[in-house]
C-alpha cells in the first residue's frame, strides 16, 4: 500500500471509531451497576435467588461472547417465526423493529452488557466478601442501618479493592468490541477487514490494531490514576 492509501484507510477507520466507543461506553454504563445488583443477588440468603443468579453467571462466563452476540441478534427474528408462542408474546415481538442498524446495536449491546455484568458481579462479590465482619458489627454498634453500613462504610472500601481487577475487564472490553463484527455491526474491525480485501493487504488490520492498542494504553493510564487516587483507603 502507498502512503496515500494508508492515510485513506486510517481516516476510514477513524470514522468508525465512534461506533466502537459507543459499544464500549454503553456496556460500561449498564454492566457495572447491573454487576453490583447481580453480586448482591448471588449473596442473597434466599436460595432460589442465589441459585438462579449462579446459573446466569455460569452461562455468561461459560460460553463465548461471540456466540452470545449471535444469539442476541438472531433470537428475536427466529422467535417471530415460531407459531407456537402465546399471542401476547408474539404480539410483543412483532412490535420490535428488527430492521436497520438500531436493532443491530441494541442486540450487540444486550449481549455485551449481560456478559460483562456477570464478570463484574464476581469481582464485586469478592470485594464485598473481603470486608472483615468486624466492620459490620462496629457499624451496628453505632446504630447504622444495613443500607448506611453498605454505602458509607463497605462500598468505598470495595471500590478501592476491585479497581485493579475491574481495570483488566475494562481493557479487555475495548478489545472485545471487535466481536461485534460477527453480526456485521459497522465498527473498526469490520471496516479493516473490508479494506484488507479492497487493497489485498494486511496493513488495514495493523492500523486497526494500532487503534485498539492506543485505546488500551489510555485506559491503562486512566485506571492507574484512579487507583492512586483511592490510595487513602489503605
Amino acid at each position: 500500500m502507498t502512503a496515500q492509501e494508508i492515510q485513506k484507510v486510517f481516516f476510514i477507520l477513524l470514522e468508525y471509531l465512534v461506533p466502537t466507543l459507543k459499544v464500549f461506553g454503553f456496556t460500561l454504563l449498564f454492566s457495572i451497576p447491573l454487576g453490583m445488583v447481580v453480586a448482591l443477588l448471588k449473596m442473597c440468603k434466599f436460595k432460589p435467588v442465589s441459585w438462579l443468579t449462579n446459573v446466569y453467571i455460569l452461562i455468561m462466563r461459560g460460553t463465548p461472547l461471540m456466540l452470545q452476540v449471535i444469539v442476541a441478534y438472531y433470537a428475536i427474528p427466529m422467535l417471530r417465526m415460531n407459531e407456537n408462542l402465546p399471542g401476547a408474546v408474539s404480539g410483543l415481538l412483532e412490535k420490535i423493529n428488527i430492521q436497520g442498524d438500531g436493532f443491530m446495536f441494541k442486540a450487540v449491546l444486550f449481549a455485551f452488557v449481560m456478559n460483562y455484568a456477570a464478570y463484574f458481579a464476581e469481582i464485586f462479590r469478592g470485594g464485598i466478601e473481603s470486608i472483615p465482619k468486624g466492620q459490620y458489627e462496629a457499624a451496628a454498634a453505632l446504630s447504622f442501618t444495613k443500607t448506611q453500613t453498605f454505602f458509607r462504610i463497605v462500598l468505598p472500601q470495595v471500590v478501592k479493592r476491585v479497581v485493579p481487577a475491574s481495570s483488566n475487564e475494562i481493557i479487555t472490553l475495548v478489545k472485545d468490541t471487535s466481536l461485534a463484527n460477527v453480526v456485521a455491526y459497522a465498527e473498526i474491525t469490520l471496516k479493516a477487514k473490508q479494506q484488507m480485501q479492497n487493497y489485498s493487504s494486511l496493513m488495514p488490520l495493523f492500523i486497526a490494531g494500532g487503534f485498539y492498542f492506543v485505546l488500551a494504553m489510555i485506559l491503562t493510564v486512566a485506571t492507574s490514576l484512579i487507583e492512586k487516587k483511592l490510595n487513602y483507603y489503605k
